[in-house]
């Protein structure tokens, strides 16, 4: 891994971690098109650096992070469902996450159920996360679970999951930011204390810079992400990224049959 690969991995989780779009399966493809995605340090790289993107998140909702303890409570809730398949299904994951061809299915199935979301759920009673109960939020955050698969995306999932339960397209991104907090850093506490199990030495001096530099730019990038995505969403809801991904995901499975992406 090299600094260039550093800089195009970060840029990409900034730019989908938030999106409808799967900033896993994003990054398992460029990774694998450049010729790194087998590298161990690298699928490290690619779960440590959504910290960053994550740690914006509680910059611009800063407010939202310190108004009251019942919204701990129900970011708690939430991520329980995350964990517990976490826990159970740690190495077929781990196993799913080597695969670009099941990143290109997941985008190409994603895409078509995203073209019909607005009209599913088109009646939204719940327009802020205070008026979210407990059960409402472990309800969103089951969905979430369905982001164990890579090019689910775990944005789509949890946007789709507070949608179904009548919170507004913005409440429901909004949520779905906040629960990305909790999640993504047990993810990544998870992915290093896995790593530094089985190697004496926890980073080079490289790793450690490439850590940095790739956590800095996830999280400026995702800054920009996140205030252009809510107000693309709120005008123009989810039909241009269910397009996106059809159009990817069938570019990615030509791409792996005609042997420019190793499946």
């Amino acid at each position: 891994m090299n600094i260039f690969q550093v800089i195009i991995l970060a840029i990409i989780e900034g730019l989908t971690e938030f999106l409808p779009v799967s900033s896993t399966g994003h990054m398992v493809i460029a990774s694998a098109f450049m010729g790194i995605g087998k590298e161990e340090f690298v699928k490290l790289f690619e779960v440590v650096i959504q910290l960053g993107a994550i740690l914006s998140v509680v910059v611009l909702y800063y407010k939202r992070f310190f108004r009251s303890f019942d919204f701990y409570i129900k970011l708690v809730v939430a991520v329980i469902p995350a964990v517990i398949v976490g826990v159970l299904f740690k190495k077929k994951i781990d196993m799913f996450l080597e695969s670009p061809l099941v990143v290109a299915c997941s985008l190409l199935v994603g895409g078509i159920i995203l073209l019909f979301v607005d009209n599913w759920f088109n009646k939204p009673t719940v327009t802020e996360e205070k008026d979210i109960n407990y059960l409402t939020a472990l309800k969103i955050g089951a969905f979430q679970c369905l982001a164990v698969v890579p090019g689910v995306s775990r944005s789509a999932a949890t946007i789709v999951g507070g949608m179904s339960q009548k919170l507004t397209r913005t409440a429901a991104a909004e949520f779905s930011f906040f629960l990305a907090v909790p999640t993504m850093f047990g993810a990544t506490l998870k992915e290093l204390y896995d790593f530094h199990k089985h190697h004496e030495q926890m980073f080079t001096g490289d790793e450690v810079k490439f850590l940095i530099i790739g956590n800095v730019i996830a999280f400026v990038v995702a800054m920009l992400a996140i205030k252009t995505f809510i107000t693309f969403l709120e005008k123009k809801g989810f039909k241009m990224f269910g397009y996106y991904r059809i159009v990817a995901g069938i570019v990615l499975i030509a791409l792996i049959y005609t042997k420019h992406i190793a499946q």
